[in-house]
């Protein structure tokens, strides 16, 4: 683990994977405003508050720093996605090796990012990895269930978009009008369910 600065008012702190980075986030975000990366938090505090959370984790080698408010989700997909042809081309897999792939898999919410409510699901199966789209959609419909990188992701709004689409669920996973308007947090896990 690296701290790095980030202008004047912030540290990022670099962490050698997922799982160091999300435990970082859970303890510095007890104590200080974190923004959660795919391996880095980024700490809106000076260095020297950064340091001194540091050195008291790791002093107290007993300290609780998993976060403990993570959810479990199982999330109905109807794999009819218009990408399915072209995942299967990029990984040698048949369409239903792909949706047994895909439900198969515990994911776990990594962080998020590029739109509000949009989660970055990591620990999916490696033979998933596809690159992006050349040219980005102009609208990616809500409920766009895609794939890009070691990724997969949900679109919990109209958007455009570059991932692969290969479903669409008709889960909720933006709404404004709860108290915690993103369903998935990062640390939660999913599950997909294929249907229909």
């Amino acid at each position: 683990m690296r701290l790095l600065p980030s202008g004047d008012k912030a540290i990022l702190v670099d962490c050698a994977d997922a799982g160091e980075a999300r435990v970082w986030a859970a303890f510095l975000g007890e104590h200080l405003p974190v923004t959660l990366g795919a391996q880095t938090v980024l700490v809106h505090a000076n260095r020297a508050e950064v340091q001194r959370l540091v050195a008291e984790l790791e002093q107290d080698k007993t300290a609780t720093v998993v976060n403990t408010q993570s959810r479990e989700h199982t999330l109905a997909v109807s794999y009819d996605g218009p990408d399915l042809n072209l995942v299967a081309k990029h990984t040698g897999l048949g369409a239903s090796e792909i949706v047994e792939a895909h439900t198969s898999a515990i994911l776990t919410v990594g962080f998020s990012g590029f739109a509000p409510g949009f989660a970055y699901l990591v620990d999916g199966d490696a033979r998933l990895t596809v690159p992006r789209l050349a040219a980005p959609r102009p609208n990616v419909a809500a409920g766009s269930v895609a794939l890009a990188g070691a990724f997969s992701g949900i679109y919990p709004r109209e958007s455009a978009g570059g991932w692969l689409i290969i479903g669409h669920t008709r889960e909720w996973l933006w709404d404004l009008s709860r108290d915690q308007p993103a369903r998935l947090q990062p640390g939660d896990t999913v599950r997909f369910e294929a249907i229909g």
